[in-house]
């Protein structure tokens, strides 16, 4: 269960006007929903007829809709779809409360929470077991420690962090780094140690069998999804993270091509660099201690090696169990110095595009980088430095050709959510210390609010719907942010869904016209949570918003 602060805005014709934000006190979200989120062709007005919801079953407690262990038996094991994004249809979906554990506590706060967690609010003591010998996670009393073992990381992360900070080509202390995605992450204890760069790290993993690995990163205030590669894209644009890095994270990257190596490229910024620890790097010294046959793992890094050159990948660094690529700033001159024994399969222009990231299938090619007019460019635009780069309009937005307009929106965005942060600063006087740490906006835009978060010890995951014509989640991830695309539907099914994701004392913040208000308070009354509404702010006398404020007291 997650607390969280959720902020919706009116960007797209589905989402027509609501914006919610989800703050997460350490553990829960803080919810903002944005104008034009809830008047939506799918709202449902005989939600407002029906009764209170009543409470799940107390075996629903860590019901995850989408990731439901029964439902997955349904389809196939092959490349591991069972264990991809399956939701259930409308007729199937829950219409009660998800329930707090039994004995839920208020979570530590942050950065304290990044340490220690306490066992009642994520009951699973099957990985303390498991994992044992590799010190990811122990249990101490009432409460879970995390000592930063790994299964790579055999002096701990620090010692880890600290020996990839001297295989890279740039220093994680340069600000080169800001956003990595971390593929099979644990308890996400390498993203934990990378907040000591100031690096933003999404950790992402599988629902399986060493139970719950999301669930503990979010309770220790780390950003992480679940999410695996399957058949269908990760859920993130082209050219988002800097860094994608893989220890021992069990994915087959030579099979189907190169199916899996390929959709990392297309994530992977110009410059940015992939980090793999484990088999079948160094294999020559591990093949006996990984119980592998050498030709067997020789073989698998032959392969390895020849597809990073396909997608114009440099191999710059390996030593120990450590191997570093760094992706090419272009296609152009990479291809002309190429030597394979086959050409490189480009997608052509009737593939999808390259930004979707919303049940796209995969494919075996690899996306052209946009053109350059000089050689001496990087692809897509030049990147600050972190924090430079948050402060300075990302290329995407300046790349625009539509005579500055999206210019103007972007700047008025940035405008506007300062001010309004301002103000939730005076509305939840816990923001500054430690008490919210996950917070969600589920209508992110160009993500002018997370930015404006930034003073606080928070992190923001930015929500952008899947089907907006925008660039905006690319646009958040230029500045540093990050975030995912995803599908809101029925309006009394996004209310149930903030309640089970919401941690108990968490925030709601929801703005929107004054009607929308009426009528989405009442489907908040009758899940039992007390708003106020707070006419006007800062946006002038004559503006139509209301905001409608939730503090979560009780953990019923």
């Amino acid at each position: 269960m997650t607390m969280m602060m959720m902020i919706m805005k009116s960007n797209t014709p589905c989402l027509k006007i609501l914006s919610i934000v989800l703050l997460f006190a350490s553990l829960f979200f803080y919810i903002l929903v944005a104008p034009s989120f809830f008047t939506s062709p799918h709202l449902n007005q005989h939600v407002y007829l029906q009764p209170h919801f009543e409470f799940c079953p107390s075996n629903y407690t860590n019901y995850c809709p989408c990731q439901d262990p029964i439902r997955a038996r349904r389809f196939p094991k092959a490349k591991w779809f069972r264990k991809e994004r399956h939701c259930p249809e409308r007729t199937q979906r829950l219409r009660c409360l998800v329930p707090t554990p039994p004995g839920y506590q208020t979570p530590f706060p942050w950065p304290k929470s990044k340490e220690t967690a306490w066992f009642s609010n994520v009951p699973f003591p099957k990985l303390v077991e498991y994992k044992k010998s590799q010190n990811w996670i122990r249990l101490e009393g009432d409460r879970f420690v995390f000592p930063g073992g790994g299964t790579s990381f055999i002096d701990g992360v620090e010692a880890y962090v600290h020996d990839l900070n001297h295989l890279l080509p740039v220093s994680l202390e340069s600000g080169d780094i800001r956003t990595v995605l971390d593929v099979g992450c644990g308890v996400a204890s390498f993203g934990a140690s990378l907040m000591d760069y100031d690096i933003l790290t999404m950790s992402l993993a599988p629902s399986d069998e060493h139970q719950s690995q999301v669930q503990f990163a979010l309770e220790r205030g780390l950003p992480a999804m679940l999410g695996v590669l399957s058949i269908h894209r990760l859920t993130f644009p082209s050219r988002s993270f800097d860094m994608v890095h893989c220890s021992r994270c069990l994915v087959p990257w030579t099979d189907y091509d190169g199916l899996y190596l390929r959709e990392i490229d297309r994530i992977l910024r110009p410059g940015g660099f992939w980090v793999l620890s484990g088999p079948p790097i160094n294999w020559r010294v591990n093949y006996e201690a990984w119980e592998t046959k050498p030709q067997v793992l020789k073989k698998e890094q032959d392969i390895l090696e020849d597809l990073a050159k396909q997608l114009c990948w440099e191999k710059v660094a390996e030593r120990g169990q450590i191997a570093v690529w760094q992706k090419h700033m272009d296609h152009i001159s990479c291809m002309k110095n190429l030597k394979t024994s086959r050409s490189p399969m480009f997608c052509n222009s009737s593939e999808s595009d390259l930004d979707a990231g919303w049940y796209t299938k995969m494919t075996a090619c690899i996306y052209p980088l946009p053109d350059m007019k000089d050689v001496h460019e990087v692809s897509g635009g030049v990147l600050e430095k972190w924090p430079t780069r948050l402060k300075t309009v990302p290329p995407r937005v300046r790349n625009e050709n539509d005579d500055g307009f999206t210019l103007k929106a972007y700047i008025k965005d940035n405008e506007t959510w300062k001010r309004r942060v301002s103000d939730y600063g005076v509305m939840l006087k816990s923001l500054s210390s430690g008490k919210y740490r996950n917070v969600m906006d589920m209508n992110a835009g160009f993500g002018g609010f997370a930015a404006a978060m930034e003073k606080y010890p928070v992190w923001v995951m930015n929500v952008v719907p899947f089907d907006t014509k925008s660039k905006d989640l690319g646009i958040i991830y230029e500045r540093g942010l990050i975030g995912t695309y995803m599908d809101w539907c029925d309006i009394s099914d996004i209310v149930l869904e903030m309640h089970r994701i919401v941690r108990p004392k968490g925030a709601v913040i929801i703005r929107d016209e004054g009607h929308t208000i009426v009528k989405v308070k009442q489907i908040t009354d009758k899940i039992r949570w007390k708003g106020t509404v707070v006419v006007g702010d800062q946006d002038g006398p004559f503006h139509s918003e209301m905001i409608l404020v939730i503090i979560i007291n009780n953990t019923d």
